[in-house]
């Protein structure tokens, strides 16, 4: 079926619109390496990049929430990622020239994320993020994804019924998000992933490049 035609695209942010995974996979490494232990192997950490904190300390240390020792490494590996967030993120090849025809056809743009403030609003414009129409971090809203409530968040400001924006995402929780705010969803194959293949979220439509999104379009 084809998509309703969107005045508006919202996007993740890690894993969909750049690839952050080796800073977050370096900052991950820094705890491995101030315990005396070798580095992860990066493929090891690239699939739960965008779980963040959460993800990355559990796939190189084997440490939860729940754990006593999670929350100090949680605030070391933070501290370590924003100093150093930079270094080697980028937009995924595809994306400034996707970016660009959404914007010389009319359609608004905007980014939707489970990353903090902290993070995005240094990150996104140093990447080339920082004229998005909307930026809804995680902690903009008290509900992260994938609860619906970030996604409404920037439909409301965008002045925008939330069935006149589509959401795209390279993680199940994305597409989750979309459908219970009443979006039209696409799947990014091109991402992360975690741990599950794409196939199996349900989204209404599957993108293997960035490119191949404008395709999707009227």
């Amino acid at each position: 079926m084809p998509l309703r035609p969107p005045r508006a695209i919202l996007f993740d942010l890690d894993g969909t619109l750049a690839d952050t995974a080796p800073d977050l996979a370096a900052a991950a490494n820094f705890l491995r390496e101030e315990r005396g232990l070798p580095p992860a192997p990066y493929e090891n950490l690239r699939p739960v990049a965008s779980a963040g904190a959460r993800g990355l300390i559990g796939a190189a240390l084997d440490i939860h929430p729940g754990d006593s020792r999670y929350e100090e490494l949680r605030v070391r590996f933070l501290d370590r990622y924003e100093a150093s967030m930079t270094v080697h993120s980028r937009l995924f090849d595809g994306v400034p020239e996707l970016l660009a025809q959404l914007e010389a056809r009319g359609i608004a743009w905007g980014i939707v994320t489970n990353k903090a403030a902290r993070f995005t609003d240094k990150l996104a414009p140093q990447i080339g993020l920082g004229h998005a129409a909307c930026l809804v971090s995680g902690d903009t809203t008290p509900h992260p994804k994938p609860h619906p409530a970030p996604l409404l968040e920037a439909a409301k400001r965008l002045q925008l019924a939330p069935e006149d924006c589509w959401y795209v995402g390279d993680d199940l929780r994305d597409i989750q998000a979309g459908r219970a705010a009443g979006m039209p969803t696409v799947a990014a194959a091109w991402g992360y992933c975690g741990h599950s293949a794409p196939t199996t979220w349900e989204a209404d439509a599957l993108t293997h490049d960035p490119q191949q999104l404008l395709q999707l379009l009227p």
